[in-house]
């Protein structure tokens, strides 16, 4: 294990044996304190997330775009403080922080026993919206995690979504894409990640007027499994309680190939996305690039 390995390790791990024992209102001052130093630092990171910005909220100034990140550091760093403290939540803190838009489109799908396929971008708290699924709805979930470098911090990732309740299948090796459909046969519900894919299997779609590249992998799973696709969108409040929506099904084209049914599918999703982060383009935490005109590394920070 390299020296930067062992140091994020470290950290990370000093994150979920500290922070969740501190203070709520500690916490969310420690994570705002976080945010504003690593923003007036202006890696990488920030100087991506503006770039970013800059797709989602076409002319705005280079002011705006300062405030816009430095509001997306604060999202970002609240994500991390509530995740860090999600394990030591009682129930009904988890049951209390989550209040979705549209749930019918959920419970309803379940109740069909047809199977569910929900689909988010990197809104808020993905991982709080699942504990709320597990603990409110009682309803397991099995998602995919990309594997991590060290190997000890992806073992972390893992335990800490198991202990909210999910089943964690690893994103290399191929085998997780069967798992997943045998789970929506059941009529299970499978939950997804699905805004950024940089392999040469994503679907392109056009995203705030740009090709972009996402995940195959919720389309297809609907096709071939006959489950329920949903798009869900998150932001947050001036609240403790965090609020998302839950978006009306994508159906199955009725004709044309697997290829060409993907693409329709997937760009429904990227439609739905994008219009949950036009609306709070703060709570995007998209640090990296996504767009395939800045995938040239001579074109900017990444």
């Amino acid at each position: 294990m390299s020296a930067a390995d062992r140091f994020a390790d470290v950290l990370y791990g000093l994150g979920w044996s500290t922070v969740k024992k501190l203070p709520e209102p500690v916490a969310v001052r420690l994570g705002r304190t976080i945010a504003d130093a690593a923003w007036k630092r202006r890696g990488k990171g920030v100087r991506r997330l503006e770039a970013n910005y800059a797709r989602v909220v076409p002319g705005a100034s280079p002011e705006r775009l300062a405030e816009l990140s430095r509001a997306g550091m604060r999202s970002y760093l609240r994500y991390w403080m509530e995740s860090f403290r999600l394990p030591a939540w009682s129930a009904e803190r988890v049951r209390t922080g989550f209040e979705p838009k549209g749930l019918h489109h959920l419970t309803e799908g379940l109740d069909s026993g047809r199977g569910v396929v929900l689909a988010l971008p990197h809104l808020a708290n993905w991982d709080l919206a699942g504990a709320w699924v597990t603990t409110k709805l009682e309803t397991p979930f099995t998602t995919v995690a990309e594997r991590l470098k060290p190997e000890s911090l992806y073992d972390r990732f893992v335990a800490y979504r198991e202990g909210l309740g999910m089943e964690v299948l690893p994103h290399s090796g191929g085998a997780a894409f069967g798992t997943l459909a045998r789970r929506l046969r059941d009529g299970g519900l499978v939950c997804l990640v699905a805004d950024r894919d940089l392999s040469a299997s994503g679907a392109e779609v056009d995203f705030f007027g740009e090709r972009a590249r996402m995940p195959a992998g919720p389309a297809l799973l609907a096709q071939q499994t006959g489950a329920l696709l949903l798009p869900v969108t998150l932001w947050y409040d001036d609240s403790p309680v965090m609020k998302g929506r839950v978006h009306p099904p994508i159906e199955v084209p009725a004709s044309g190939t697997r290829a060409e049914k993907t693409s329709v599918m997937t760009q429904a999703l990227a439609d739905a996305f994008a219009t949950g982060i036009a609306a709070h383009p703060e709570d995007w935490h998209m640090l990296q690039r996504l767009w395939l005109a800045d995938l040239d590394p001579a074109k900017g920070p990444s």
